[in-house]
């Protein structure tokens, strides 16, 4: 079925030849994209489940954080290594965390898992995008990334749903229903890696770089630190107890090791000199402000309509579609009008 697709890269692939592959690694993305919003509407389930109330962001947090960290060093190390064994190891990786993450027996495996969860798809998010490249033309490009939108939206309106609809069911095939929510990344998981092994065969050209891993390990250490003061020691012990403003501060001691790491980095993760960029400073810090808004929307408002209304997990999801459309409307709106008039300026000031 995808033998065809074996073809000799001296020349450009076919847009069959091209859809091929992209079906696996539309696949890959769907899988890490779905698994940012499907806990929410079954985080009530799995916290009575656990009796982890004051950890349960956690299980957010932890696949958001080492995504985000592993990003960009997946690109690097493909450079290295080849694109598609470093694409193949991130199915892999994810797949180990979707099965240990349905299979654990607390609230603190569960956000291990999560984080095992999330180590994979930043390789899958960020090769996406690096293979896109590597096989499509530039002026072919947006095309295909177009599909890439897609999936996005569909996840974020699919992944709210079918957290509800699983948590909302006792057992399914004699297990606990929020269970499934990570089980049923295994065989899609598999598929993307069959489909990976047979089609995605792209020549290898080493380029050398210096992998930052220093850099990702001191972002993670600090982030986590500065949580666990907030998110857990501080509601639990109070603000001023020494355990609490211990772990923010040494939060705040990394991030001043970091800052002075990456200024001598060769190849920084996050070069500190992009900051002298007015655009890029304020662009950074409008996105946090929005990501942590509807990132907590997405994660509280599920529990409020279940606690404090009484509502189904399903209805809970229900409830949040016009937020996950609202955001995937005016995403393609104003990338269409962007593209159109040149003008991005107003947007991020009308969006916030």
């Amino acid at each position: 079925m995808f033998g065809r697709a074996k073809v000799d890269h001296s020349k450009p692939l076919t847009h069959r030849e091209i859809l091929v592959v992209m079906s696996g690694l539309l696949m890959g993305m769907l899988l890490a994209a779905l698994d940012q919003t499907i806990v929410s509407t079954a985080l009530k389930k799995i916290v009575e489940d656990f009796n982890g109330l004051n950890h349960y962001s956690w299980v957010v947090t932890a696949y958001l954080l080492t995504s985000t960290a592993t990003t960009p060093l997946y690109g690097k190390i493909s450079d290295l290594y080849g694109r598609r064994p470093v694409y193949q190891f991130a199915i892999i990786v994810f797949l180990i965390g979707s099965f240990l993450a349905g299979a654990a027996t607390s609230m603190d495996q569960l956000i291990l898992f999560r984080a095992v969860q999330g180590i994979g798809a930043g390789g899958l998010m960020a090769l996406t995008f690096v293979i896109v490249g590597d096989i499509v033309s530039p002026r072919e490009r947006g095309k295909y990334q177009g599909l890439f939108g897609a999936v996005w939206g569909i996840s974020s309106v699919a992944g709210p749903l079918l957290g509800g609809f699983f948590s909302d069911r006792q057992e399914i095939l004699n297990v606990t229903g929020w269970r499934w929510i990570f089980y049923i990344n295994l065989p899609f998981g598999i598929l993307a890696l069959i489909i990976t092994s047979i089609v995605l065969h792209i020549p290898k050209v080493r380029r050398e770089h210096k992998v930052d891993y220093i850099g990702a390990i001191l972002v993670v250490s600090a982030v986590v630190a500065i949580l666990v003061g907030l998110s857990v020691l501080g509601p639990e012990n109070g603000w001023t107890d020494p355990r609490t403003l211990g772990a923010i501060g040494l939060g705040f001691l990394i991030v001043l090791l970091y800052i002075f790491w990456e200024k001598k980095a060769v190849e920084p993760i996050l070069p500190l000199s992009l900051f002298k960029n007015q655009t890029f400073t304020l662009t950074a810090i409008i996105g946090a402000i929005i990501g942590a808004g509807m990132f907590g929307a997405i994660i509280m408002l599920p529990l409020y309509l279940q606690i404090i209304q009484g509502n189904t997990a399903t209805d809970a999801g229900l409830k949040l579609i016009p937020l996950m459309l609202g955001i995937l409307s005016m995403t393609i709106m104003s990338g269409r009008v962007i593209t159109n008039t040149g003008k991005y300026k107003k947007f991020p000031v009308i969006g916030t």
